[in-house]
């Protein structure tokens, strides 16, 4: 059975390249465009892996991934950050908000790829 990989992202066109990315790579993909739309995508789909966007309109990426982690019934969902935002203290929100794996938008797809397959075992 295919993977199903929930992407919250408010950036279209980097919605779209991940999207074809991922099901080149035989994933099955789910989209939200925003931090609202995605935690109750996550709720209701049960993904195996949620790709999230931090700066996003509504509720941003920190507050969909602690609401996430913080619920007994979704904290077993692995959560890659996927941002612009390079400083240390970015990464190290992350971390405390619960993320498994903080990656840069600026850094190649094979190692999107490789991290994500990493993730999912």
């Amino acid at each position: 059975m295919k993977k199903r990989i929930l992407i919250i992202e408010d950036e279209k066109e980097f919605l779209v390249g991940i999207t074809t990315l991922l099901e080149s790579q035989g994933y099955e993909v789910l989209t939200a465009p925003d931090g609202m739309s995605g935690l109750q995508k996550a709720r209701k789909d049960n993904p195996d892996l949620v790709i999230l966007d931090i700066m996003m309109p509504k509720v941003d990426g920190y507050k969909v991934c602690r609401l996430l982690k913080f619920d007994a019934k979704y904290k077993d969902i692995p959560i890659l950050m996927l941002t612009a935002k390079t400083q240390d203290i970015d990464r190290l929100t992350g971390e405390q908000c619960g993320a498994d794996a903080y990656f840069l938008k600026s850094e190649s797809p094979d190692g999107l790829i490789a991290k994500i397959n990493e993730i999912l075992g």
